[in-house]
């Protein structure tokens, strides 16, 4: 039987040929008085060139057949004992003599099985490789770099802008922040249900942004750890997301990354709300036009708990339209450092100031046109050291606009006003105003030079001049910030 199929192909392809020879003779003796039309014609003669190169097709696949059958017959040496080396027949001269055809084709089936599980292994890698690759695929690591240079035309004591998060530094070249960002985002899919983020910062904007002694018991653990959070994806209607960790605050509109942001300073209010909380957050997209979130946390900067006592937070987001979207927040908590009070026999107790904290924030964004984005911000805060203390009041409204012009280049500007009513902001009591105007050329999709003008005034005299004890009550800076990004990460960080 193992010669059918080296015959059948053989006894074919003259059969083949034989009735093509048939057809052709055929035309060629028929009659002219019985012949068919030009076009008939034309048409026999099209189906045996198709004839003639499904012949050919035949005899090529046939030799290809034949070698492959040969190759896959063992040599009769080899077959006489598959599972021993030629050391181990020469060392044991005992060895049965060559097996019969049947012994043979056993031998044969063996060695073409044994070639086919070498391939498991190849299968295997290729599956680690799939799940490495899918691993990575929905991780993404990114780097960046923030510097400036600004100039205080006050020329102020100490070279230092007043009431600025991060461009603090007048009349020198400053590395605002370097980080490092590694972000894995849990999907609604079986075994990718988690993630987690970790952002690394180091520079000026470190100690500005997490690194105070007056707000961490132990800054130096957490100075230069922004972020970090794991996440999971609970199965719950569209998905609940709960993070457990350190994470930026959403309080307000502008956040930690300049290249995110309309201008390169920061407002007031970026300066005054928390910048981070530790704890956790659950978050839920109850339609395509509502989120709501929740906060269960330390407070505000508190990576390690100085009181004892957990804020909460109620965040809502709203998008009634495309080009619309309104955050609507509500943050409280106690915000008092433990302190130490003397009870009537002397003896000291831990005490903890019970006043409350309320931050009321809302803002909204509207991209009025694919070139023109508006922003509109407002903010109450009420804060008491003790629940039957005076209380401070900040509140403060802000308005952004971008323009995007040609060739990657924006306008933008910002004005602000913050009314302080017992320094809770800025440790006087006033009324502050600043009006910020930026331009903005983005060279390549990765690196950012942003030009600015800054303004600062208020009702009193509160900035420092270039005269100790001399102050003034406005505060102008010009600054050249460059921004560098690289990564994986698409949109805002």
């Amino acid at each position: 039987m193992k010669c059918v199929p080296k015959l059948l192909p053989s006894l074919l392809i003259p059969m083949f040929a034989l009735s093509l020879r048939a057809q052709q003779a055929a035309v060629q003796q028929a009659p002219p008085a019985f012949s068919q039309s030009d076009r008939d014609a034309a048409a026999r003669a099209a189906e045996i060139r198709e004839l003639r190169q499904q012949l050919d097709a035949l005899s090529a696949r046939l030799r290809v057949l034949e070698a492959q059958a040969t190759a896959a017959i063992p040599e009769p040496q080899a077959a006489t004992a598959s599972s021993k080396t030629p050391a181990a027949l020469a060392a044991n001269p005992a060895a049965p003599p060559a097996a019969s055809s049947s012994s043979t084709a056993a031998a044969g089936s063996s060695t073409v099985a044994a070639a086919t599980q070498p391939a498991a292994a190849p299968n295997a890698d290729a599956a680690q490789d799939s799940a490495t690759l899918g691993f990575f695929r929905g991780t993404t690591l990114n780097f960046g770099l923030d510097g400036y240079y600004a100039y205080n035309f006050n020329k102020p004591i100490g070279r230092a802008n007043q009431l600025r998060a991060y461009d603090l530094s007048s009349n020198s070249f400053s590395i605002n922040q370097a980080s490092i960002v590694v972000e894995h985002l849990p999907v609604a899919e079986p075994g990718k249900r988690f993630g987690g983020r970790i952002d690394l910062q180091y520079g000026q904007a470190t100690e500005t942004l997490q690194g105070s002694a007056a707000n961490e018991p132990n800054p130096q653990v957490f100075r230069n750890l922004f972020q970090a959070y794991g996440s999971y994806l609970a199965p719950v209607g569209t998905g609940l997301q709960i993070d457990f960790g350190k994470f930026a605050s959403s309080l307000g509109v502008e956040g930690n990354y300049t290249k995110d942001q309309i201008n390169y300073s920061r407002s007031y209010l970026f300066n005054y709300l928390p910048f981070y909380h530790t704890g956790f957050r659950a978050n839920y997209n109850v339609n395509a036009k509502v989120n709501v979130a929740y906060w269960l946390v330390n407070g505000a900067q508190q990576t390690d708990d100085f009181n004892g006592f957990k804020s909460q937070a109620f965040i809502t987001t709203l998008k009634p339209a495309k080009t619309v979207t309104w955050n609507v927040n509500y943050y409280f908590g106690q915000e008092g450092h433990d302190s130490t009070a003397v009870v009537a026999n002397g003896a000291q107790e831990p005490a903890t100031p019970n006043g409350r904290e309320h931050i009321f924030d809302t803002y909204a964004t509207w991209t009025a046109t694919p070139k023109l984005t508006l922003v509109g911000e407002a903010d109450y805060v009420l804060n008491r050291v003790n629940s039957n203390s005076q209380p401070g009041r900040v509140a403060a409204g802000a308005f952004y606009a971008r323009y995007q012009l040609p060739r990657s280049y924006a306008l933008a500007g910002r004005a602000e006003y913050l009314d302080d009513r017992g320094g809770l902001f800025s440790g006087t009591t006033q009324a502050l105003k600043e009006f910020t105007f930026t331009f903005e050329h983005q060279f390549e999709p990765g690196f950012l030079v942003r030009t600015e003008y800054r303004r600062d005034f208020s009702n009193q005299h509160y900035f420092l001049t270039a005269t100790e004890g001399v102050l003034n009550t406005a505060q102008g800076t010009a600054t050249l910030g460059l921004v560098y990004w690289w990564g994986t990460k698409q949109g805002s960080w």
